[in-house]
C-alpha cells in the first residue's frame, strides 16, 4: 500500500483552476521533493493530503485512508510555511502537549533528540533563534510519530547555518525508513535531500523522476564555446537552445556528445569549449516555462 496516492485530484478558487487532475503515489520510505512555481499548485496539494483542502473531484489517500483519518491517528503530521507557536511556554512543555494528542506519539525526548533540541527544553519558546524555532515546528511534527512527513518550504527565511542544521535534523528522521514530501525553492536542497522530484506548472504534473533524470528529460546538457564576432552558429545536432552572449555560445543539448562532433566537423574557428550537465534550476525553469 503506498504512502500517499493521489487519484485524478483537481481544486477550482473561484475562476483559478489550482489543481488540473493529479494523479501521484509516493512509496513508503521515498523521499520525494516537490517542485513549482508559486502558484503552481504545491500548497494546495499539500492541503488535500493532510485534508486541509477538500478536492472538487478525484480522492487523497495517505496509507490507505482518508486524509482526515490518517491525521487523527498520527499517520501523517505536517511543518506548515507559518505556524505560530503557544506564547510563555517552554520547548519541552510545548512537545509534551503535542505529545499527548496523538495514539502513538514518539516519547518527548526522542523528538528533541531528532530536531537537535535535547538541551533546550527548558527554554521558553519566544526566546528561541530562527534556526531553534523552525526544528521545534519540525519536532512538534515528528513527535506525532507519523509515517508520512510533509514540510512546506521547511527552511524559508533561514540563514545558510538554519538550513543545514535543520536538515541534518531531516536526515536523521529520514534514516528511520519513514516517507518525506517536501516543498521548496532551494534546488541544492532537493539534490543533496530527495530520492526523487515530482514538478507541478499551472496545477499539472509535468515531470516526475530522479534529480539526475529530471536534469536530462529537461535538456541533458550544456555545450560552451567562444566564436569570432560575426561567425554564425551552425545547426548542430541535439540542439534545443542556443544563446549568444558576446563571443560566447552557450547550447543546450540533449546530445552533448552529438553537438560537440558536429561543432568539431565545421570550418569555424571555436576554442574555449566545455561541457557540462545541465543544473537542475536550468532543467526546472525549462520544464516550467516550457509548460504554461
Amino acid at each position: 500500500m503506498p504512502a500517499i496516492s493521489l487519484h485524478s485530484v483537481a481544486k477550482r478558487y473561484g475562476d483559478v483552476q489550482a489543481v488540473r487532475g493529479i494523479d501521484l503515489s509516493v512509496e513508503r520510505g521515498e523521499s520525494v521533493a516537490l517542485l513549482g512555481q508559486n502558484g503552481a499548485g504545491k500548497s494546495t496539494t499539500i492541503g488535500m493530503l493532510l485534508g486541509l483542502v477538500r478536492p472538487d473531484a478525484g480522492r487523497a489517500e495517505v496509507c490507505g485512508r482518508t486524509p482526515h483519518q490518517a491525521v487523527a491517528e498520527g499517520r501523517i503530521a505536517a511543518m506548515l510555511q507559518d505556524t505560530g507557536m503557544m506564547p510563555g511556554v517552554t520547548v519541552g512543555e510545548l512537545i509534551g502537549f503535542g505529545h499527548r494528542l496523538y495514539p502513538n506519539a514518539l516519547p518527548v525526548g526522542e523528538a528533541l533528540d531528532l530536531a537537535g533540541l535535547s538541551t533546550l527544553g527548558k527554554r521558553r519558546v519566544d526566546k528561541l533563534s530562527g534556526g531553534q524555532a523552525q526544528r521545534l515546528r519540525f519536532a512538534l511534527a515528528v513527535v506525532a510519530n507519523p509515517d508520512v512527513l510533509v514540510l512546506d518550504e521547511p527552511t524559508r527565511a533561514l540563514d545558510v547555518q538554519g538550513r543545514a542544521e535543520f536538515w541534518r535534523s531531516m536526515r536523521a528522521y529520514a534514516e528511520t525508513g519513514r516517507t518525506l514530501l517536501f516543498a521548496t525553492h532551494y534546488l541544492d536542497e532537493v539534490n543533496e535531500n530527495a530520492d526523487r522530484v515530482v514538478v507541478i506548472t499551472a496545477g499539472q504534473v509535468v515531470a516526475d523522476d530522479s534529480p539526475d533524470k529530471i536534469r536530462r528529460l529537461a535538456g541533458g546538457g550544456t555545450v560552451r564555446f567562444r566564436l569570432s564576432d560575426g561567425d554564425a552558429v551552425p545547426a548542430l545536432t541535439g540542439a534545443t537552445d542556443v544563446q549568444i552572449n558576446g563571443e560566447t555560445v552557450t547550447v543546450r543539448t540533449t546530445d552533448p556528445d552529438a553537438t560537440v562532433r558536429d561543432l568539431a566537423a565545421t570550418q569555424l574557428s571555436w576554442h574555449e569549449l566545455s561541457v557540462g550537465q545541465a543544473s537542475l534550476d536550468e532543467s526546472f525553469l525549462m520544464l516550467t516555462e516550457g509548460s504554461r
